[in-house]
């Protein structure tokens, strides 16, 4: 079956600050809690907050503070937030964007809710401005800007692309009909920007940046056979051990931020021990030791990951090689935790992880019963 996309060249990217190009995430969280207490509200977890936060931000305010005058809440959250940004950092692979549209001499600019004051401390260091033709900040409603922003700056719709990570940017999109794409790499879950319809969901800029170079600056291929360019991918995954038997889960954003195992494609020329080998030292920073493989599963247009694929997952148990393993998370887990086997089971897994579970657990009940 053959897929057909009309997309126009891009000649134009607007980008939205927050989560795109920049991880605030842990100052604004503690910014807002800070908010929370002061109004006698209870604070959030990170995952209560990426769940219930919202733009325009306001109505985050109505809902959980409407009995706080704005002004104020914007005094609580600014001062809070001058003393916590000092964490703010780049996102990976957003220079190496940034680099790649000035080399094609893509015109960029910046829509964004975040504070005038904040953007230019955080530029300071990071650096980001010198990439941006125009920054259009302490915007609150990114839709009732849009056009202004399109007019101004004589960009044409069918080859402007807006990218964003919440919904309210796929919708800003939407409205002032340029093309969307959603990155992981923010606030909203996998969930919620599908529900934003965007056009094209990516793990990080670094994915974005190899589709737009491949594709010659179109947003997906003029014209494609999907199933012939898309073959099964071999992969591999680990259920990983400590001296303690317990195991190691990682929480990811392109598995729905479901927990599950470490692992990744197999390289070509590379043995499916081998691959397990790397691909958890690259995730985790641990070497393994005493491989043994369980099962293989197939994985076919599931769900819980973030964009259409077929794998064929090679599962595996291991050990970490040292006694007391120190977990080095790279740019695609977003937490792990050492927990025991039956705790493991309670965790909201991605289904592959929960299969392999379920299996090893059983593996383990017939060894006993032999034993015995």
């Amino acid at each position: 079956m053959s897929w057909w996309f009309n997309f126009e060249v891009i000649r134009n990217i607007i980008f939205d600050w927050s989560g795109t190009l920049v991880d605030d995430l842990p100052a604004v969280l503690k910014a807002s809690n800070f908010v929370l207490t002061q109004a006698g509200k209870a604070e959030m977890s990170l995952e209560q907050f990426r769940a219930e936060f919202s733009l325009p931000f306001t109505k985050f305010y109505d809902r959980h503070t409407p009995h706080i005058p704005m002004p104020q809440l914007e005094d609580w959250f600014h001062t809070s937030f001058r003393q916590a940004q000092a964490s703010v950092c780049e996102l990976p692979h957003a220079r190496e964007f940034l680099e790649f549209c000035r080399a094609k001499k893509l015109r960029t600019f910046l829509l964004s809710t975040v504070h005038a004051d904040h953007f230019k401390v955080q530029c300071d260091v990071i650096g980001f401005d010198i990439f941006l033709e125009k920054h259009y900040t302490d915007v609150w409603d990114k839709q009732k800007k849009i056009h202004e922003i399109l007019r101004e700056n004589y960009l044409k719709p069918d080859e402007t692309l807006f990218i964003g990570d919440m919904e309210h940017d796929i919708e800003t999109a939407r409205h002032g009909g340029v093309h969307s794409c959603a990155v992981l790499t923010g606030y909203n879950t996998l969930e919620q920007l599908r529900a934003a319809k965007p056009d094209l969901i990516v793990e990080h800029l670094g994915e974005l940046h190899r589709a737009l170079e491949q594709n010659d600056l179109h947003l997906k291929p003029v014209a494609e056979n999907f199933e012939d360019s898309h073959p099964p991918l071999a992969t591999v995954g680990g259920l990983i051990f400590n001296s303690k038997n317990e195991v190691l889960m990682i929480r990811t954003h392109k598995w729905s931020n479901k927990w599950g195992i470490p692992g990744g494609k197999i390289k070509w020329g590379e043995t499916s021990e081998a691959a397990l080998r790397r691909e958890i030292l690259e995730e985790t920073g641990l070497k393994i030791s005493g491989i043994q493989f369980v099962l293989v599963q197939d994985c076919i247009h599931s769900k819980e990951f973030y964009r259409d694929a077929h794998f064929v997952l090679l599962n595996y148990t291991c050990r970490a090689a040292a006694k007391n393993p120190q977990v080095k998370l790279n740019d695609e887990g977003r937490e792990f935790r050492w927990v025991k086997l039956a705790d493991a089971k309670k965790l909201k897994l991605n289904k592959p992880t929960k299969i392999l579970i379920q299996v090893v657990v059983a593996q383990k009940s017939k060894l006993y019963k032999f034993a015995k």
